[in-house]
């Protein structure tokens, strides 16, 4: 896994000032989030269903612009950058979704060294880092298999390689245990805790597992109704 240490700068990796958003004319989805998380820090967001939680990610991973404030990413302001710059940030950014959004007619080397050959890459540049980081995560004997053949945790775990291949800053996941038995949550969570240990990556898990989230006793970021009722202080690293 040595070859997926990022490189970290001393801005915050995430920083959230007074942000609310809202979609056309419906009413605020999030109101005046302020949020600042430190470089190598690992972060719990939960609330229930509806209280905004997908919405505050997908501001985090440039799917959405906010409707005020401001959302800075490694120190950078993402409202004021140009399209190439934003097409950069987001190289440094791995997302792993809770539908896993995987290719089914693609192996499991094919589904993560994709971002790989959409860039140019060639095969012999990146083939035994494709096949180490999928043996990292538990597929080494999976590496022709494919989606609709695994099972959910197998699938699970493909898109956390398939979202740490372009060795990213900041990971966030999406209900990452929402398709998976509570033992397989364990060991998914287990993967994040250790990549956060080992490399310093920056992680943001949003769940309602409040077991999990005690089990690993991490700070916690919760919404209620669009609003951030607790954790909204900067987050220290572990």
């Amino acid at each position: 896994m040595n070859r997926f240490v990022p490189d970290m700068s001393d801005e915050p990796s995430v920083e959230l000032n007074g942000v609310s958003l809202h979609y056309d004319t419906s009413d605020e989805i999030l109101t005046d989030i302020n949020v600042r998380l430190k470089p190598g820090s690992f972060t719990f967001l939960t609330g229930a269903s509806g209280a905004g939680k997908s919405s505050l990610l997908k501001l985090l991973y440039l799917a959405h612009a906010p409707s005020q404030g401001e959302v800075r990413l490694f120190g950078l302001p993402t409202m004021t950058l140009s399209r190439k710059q934003l097409s950069a940030l987001r190289r440094r950014i791995g997302v792993v979704f809770q539908d896993f959004r995987l290719l089914e007619h693609l192996s499991a080397f094919e589904n993560v060294a994709l971002p790989l050959r959409v860039s140019g890459k060639k095969e012999e540049t990146y083939r035994e880092e494709v096949v180490d980081l999928l043996r990292w995560v538990g597929l080494g004997e999976r590496i022709h298999a494919l989606p609709p053949a695994m099972s959910g945790g197998e699938q699970q775990r493909l898109s956390i390689a398939r979202a740490l291949i372009n060795k990213p800053d900041l990971l966030i996941a999406d209900e990452p245990t929402g398709n998976v038995d509570p033992e397989m949550g364990r060991r998914i969570f287990r993967l994040f805790v250790e990549l956060n240990r080992r490399l310093n990556t920056t992680i943001i898990i949003a769940t309602h597992d409040l077991g999990l989230i005690r089990e690993f006793d991490a700070p916690v970021l919760q919404l209620q109704n669009g609003l951030m009722v607790h954790g909204h202080e900067e987050q220290a690293a572990r």
